[in-house]
């Protein structure tokens, strides 16, 4: 007996255990690190390291204005970024779910943009806003082609979101269509026999049975939507003077570019926290849906 239990125990150890160590050295001991940093005044560079408490913390929430206004910022993006994702990739998924020769097709297009890393997809954007626009808008006349797209603190925002939206609604996509192939379509049938008209089956039937799919892609785009990054950095870099910086940006510039490393770290550590508790509150409201539904 003592020696099954030694047996399974090393085979425990000896599959576990090497993920276990890369885990640790990728993510466990960098976040442990990252939280001792955010209570002292490292610079990044030197080995000079002061204890300085909860002064960080002090200073972020009654002297540091970018930071109050990047953490704000992030919130109104994400809320817009989280519905428009959902509802677009929601209904996109219905769209490629109907009887059309090309939903095949249109699956591999709607996803395409997501394959395109956000750098990348960024400057792309930032030449379509900047150089597309003003072209047609040279045109046509239209007035919104001739908006300064990524000059301006509300179209930058937009333009932030605009690009956003387009690379994630169609991975949610993907989520959302799985979870409609899996509605019986028996009792689609039965509705519409009985009466139902579209909306009264997508509210009745469809919605309560893709909730474990609208679980995944809350969370997936709340995660997503607060870290945004690479996006904000391409196309406007926080500009015009840091009115489109978002948190996850503002938190780069102060540690690396500013060299206050303990200072971005107490921002991260915030940032982390208040990401962890909006996701865990999300996933216990949704959960619960799923379960009345």
């Amino acid at each position: 007996m003592k020696n099954r239990k030694l047996r399974k125990a090393g085979l425990f150890a000896l599959f576990v255990g090497p993920v276990f160590l890369a885990f640790s050295m990728i993510v466990l001991i960098p976040f442990f690190t990252g939280v001792y940093y955010a209570f002292t005044d490292w610079n990044g560079i030197t080995g000079a390291v002061n204890w300085v408490g909860l002064d960080n913390f002090k200073y972020l929430f009654t002297e540091d204005k970018q930071f109050q206004a990047s953490f704000l910022l992030t919130m109104k993006y994400t809320f817009v970024a989280i519905v428009l994702t959902n509802l677009i990739g929601f209904g996109l998924a219905i769209l490629v779910t109907q009887m059309l020769k090309t939903r095949n097709i249109l699956r591999t297009v709607f996803f395409l943009p997501n394959l395109i890393g956000g750098l990348l997809l960024g400057f792309i954007w930032q030449f379509i806003f900047i150089k597309g626009f003003s072209s047609i808008g040279q045109l046509t006349g239209i007035s919104l082609f001739n908006l300064p797209w990524l000059g301006d603190a509300n179209t930058g925002f937009w333009g932030i979101v605009i690009v956003s939206v387009w690379q994630g609604a169609g991975y949610i996509m993907l989520i959302y269509l799985a979870a409609l192939q899996n509605v019986p379509q028996d009792i689609v049938e039965a509705a519409k026999i009985d009466g139902a008209n579209r909306w009264q089956v997508l509210r009745h039937i469809t919605m309560p049975m893709v909730a474990p799919a609208v679980t995944i892609c809350l969370f997936l785009t709340i995660a997503s939507s607060f870290k945004v990054f690479d996006v904000n950095l391409a196309l406007t870099n926080g500009g015009p003077f840091k009115s489109t910086e978002m948190l996850a940006l503002n938190i780069y510039t102060e540690a690396f570019v500013n060299n206050r490393y303990g200072l971005g770290e107490a921002k991260a550590l915030i940032f982390f926290l208040v990401v962890a508790a909006i996701t865990v509150i999300q996933v216990t409201i949704t959960k619960k849906k799923e379960i009345e539904s």
